[in-house]
């Protein structure tokens, strides 16, 4: 018998017919014996619809009430799971935020999970009663309802998979598992059996949309196995026990996995884009200590991300351009941010451009092999592609290009690393 965690997303639960669908996917699983809680989003596009409804009732609204409104959405679905579970003659009960209870830190709307007392929720699982929890909501040290940010579920299921010591937490959404790269683009790629926290924490924060990064991370820190796989499977599919999906595990565990194969680890594990990108330029700033702080502090406390960062070579007159990214939703603020501080910074002109895309490729392998990143440029240079701007880390190497060439620079590297060959990665 073992104890798992489910998360299902939004998409998942949009509607009664899906929740049912799920609520079988879950009864399956109890009826194998095992111990199960389940973790539900609000139905796609809800949590946007309360938003609007906060927007609109007061546009200076206070975040704790804008939690209460927010929160609903998953507690809507969580009783309608628990509800169809019991139609299905099982044992079901929800469980909200404050009744685990889910203790809470820092900010309403992008709280962060503390600590979860689970105790109660143990008993009631050993007694074979299926826990259904709403994602996204805790309650704060004051006993106000708070929310984790948008995504938040998957962080829920995450904490929750480790308060309960479980064997494994199910993230199910609209695909059915991690691929080599987007398989709209490439028509080869192909599913990967596991990957190590390491590659998807990086995957997840350069662009691949299938797991949140701050559950990657929480994973990574509480060593919880995380499975994604897809929620639209039939009747007859294989059981989530047979593990169709892709397994997130340690590094340790990823060496087993692939000895008991008897594979090879590959040099690159995925290639990821990401389109949501925007490119600041600013020319002619004194070339002395302390300039770089004035255009990043600014910007920092803003709580605005930057990427990729590039300095000229200083010119003669004591001058260099400074090049740096920024999210696309955030570049009208960074820029009036940046006119705001022109007289402490010193630059000249501010030059923009959301037209351009961030490439990367990511792989545990990189940290054995050289000659990973000169592959990139190489291919890419084949093509006639571009490079504005380079980043790299211990297992990813990014590139700047122009959006127009996204598609194909993911096609060019995809086969460059060999992963479209025939073989399955891993």
């Amino acid at each position: 018998m073992a104890r798992i965690v489910m998360k299902f997303g939004g998409t998942s639960m949009a509607g009664t017919e899906r929740i049912r669908r799920v609520a079988n996917i879950v009864r399956r699983q109890a009826a194998n014996g095992n111990q199960v809680a389940v973790v539900v989003s609000a139905m796609a596009g809800e949590t946007d619809r309360l938003v609007n409804f906060c927007r609109e009732a007061n546009a200076l609204y206070d975040p704790a009430e804008y939690d209460v409104v927010v929160a609903s959405g998953e507690q809507v679905t969580s009783g309608l799971l628990a509800l169809t579970l019991q139609s299905l003659g099982c044992k079901a009960r929800s469980w909200l935020g404050w009744q685990m209870p889910m203790k809470t830190v820092s900010a309403h709307a992008s709280a962060r999970v503390a600590s979860i007392d689970a105790a109660s929720m143990i008993s009631a699982m050993e007694r074979g009663e299926i826990a259904v929890i709403p994602g996204f909501q805790g309650v704060s040290e004051e006993g106000r309802v708070t929310t984790l940010g948008r995504g938040g579920s998957d962080t829920s299921a995450v904490a929750v998979a480790a308060a309960l010591k479980a064997d494994r937490c199910d993230i199910y959404t609209d695909v059915d598992g991690v691929y080599t790269t987007d398989p709209r683009i490439v028509a080869k790629a192909r599913k990967l059996k596991a990957v190590t926290y390491e590659e998807m924490l990086e995957l997840a924060s350069v662009g691949a949309k299938v797991l949140q990064t701050r559950s990657v991370g929480l994973a990574m820190k509480e060593g919880v196995r995380v499975q994604v796989l897809s929620s639209f499977v039939d009747d007859d599919a294989t059981p989530a026990d047979d593990l169709p999906g892709t397994l997130i595990v340690s590094d340790e565990e990823m060496t087993r996995i692939l000895e008991d194969g008897h594979m090879e680890r590959q040099h690159v594990t995925g290639i990821a884009h990401d389109k949501n990108e925007a490119k600041i330029i600013l020319t002619r700033v004194p070339d002395k200590p302390g300039a770089v702080a004035h255009i990043f502090e600014p910007l920092a406390n803003a709580s605005i991300n930057v990427d990729m960062i590039i300095q000229n070579v200083g010119r003669d007159k004591g001058e260099t351009d400074v090049t740096f990214t920024v999210p696309q939703s955030d570049l009208a603020r960074a820029q009036a941010l940046l006119e705001d501080k022109r007289g402490n910074i010193g630059f000249n002109r501010i030059i923009t451009d959301s037209h351009i895309a961030k490439i990367s490729v990511v792989g545990v392998g990189m940290k054995s092999h050289a000659g990973v990143a000169a592959t990139m440029f190489q291919a890419l240079a084949d093509r006639g592609i571009n490079i504005q701007a380079i980043t790299t880390s211990e297992i990813k190497v990014s590139v700047m290009i122009d959006e127009d060439e996204t598609e194909l620079a993911v096609r060019v590297l995809h086969t460059a690393y060999g992963l479209d060959a025939a073989d399955e990665a891993a």
